[in-house]
């Protein structure tokens, strides 16, 4: 008497593996293509457009779908984004950025913040870049409660320089 069960095919257990590994793939590359699309909306200023016009260094940035100008720059050579902020009155520079760039903290303050009062620490950034414009010796805060992957670009910095927006573009001129 034979027996009516069989053992699976071989190559339909490699073609199962296949298709799962086929739709894994093709899962992962959409979540890194849709994943890099959003980081390219939140921020557009990845490769900031820069030149001299002169002797003067310009910068142009394209605002991002909230209306925010977003940036990469650097603070003391290491890479940074910032997200400029007129209505602030200094760098706010969030705890775990300011530990990774080793900025000191130094006098302790109070600052007053969308959310409210809250401790913060003096400090000083050697050197600022925003594609080519550069700042030194620039006036900033490390704000422990500040929970952002982003660092204010406020007015300590920006009050140097010169502005000029135009159809979703600020132009930035040192």
């Amino acid at each position: 008497m034979t027996s009516q069960h069989s053992t699976p095919d071989s190559s339909a257990k490699v073609g199962k593996w296949f298709a799962w590994f086929a739709w894994i793939a093709l899962l992962a590359i959409l979540y890194l293509w849709f994943g890099d699309l959003l980081e390219r909306q939140q921020n557009p200023n990845m490769n900031v457009h820069s030149y001299r016009d002169g002797g003067r260094a310009v910068v142009e940035l394209q605002q991002n779908r909230a209306g925010m100008y977003v940036a990469n720059g650097q603070i003391n050579g290491q890479q940074v984004t910032f997200m400029l902020d007129t209505g602030a009155t200094q760098v706010a520079i969030p705890s775990a950025i300011a530990d990774n760039l080793g900025l000191n903290r130094g006098t302790p303050m109070m600052v007053r913040t969308a959310n409210g009062t809250a401790r913060a620490y003096a400090t000083r950034i050697d050197e600022l870049r925003l594609g080519d414009i550069h700042l030194q010796n620039v006036a900033g805060t490390i704000v422990p409660g500040y929970q952002s992957e982003q660092i204010l670009l406020g007015m300590s910095a920006l009050s140097t320089l010169e502005f000029n927006q135009q159809n979703r573009v600020l132009t930035i001129y040192q």
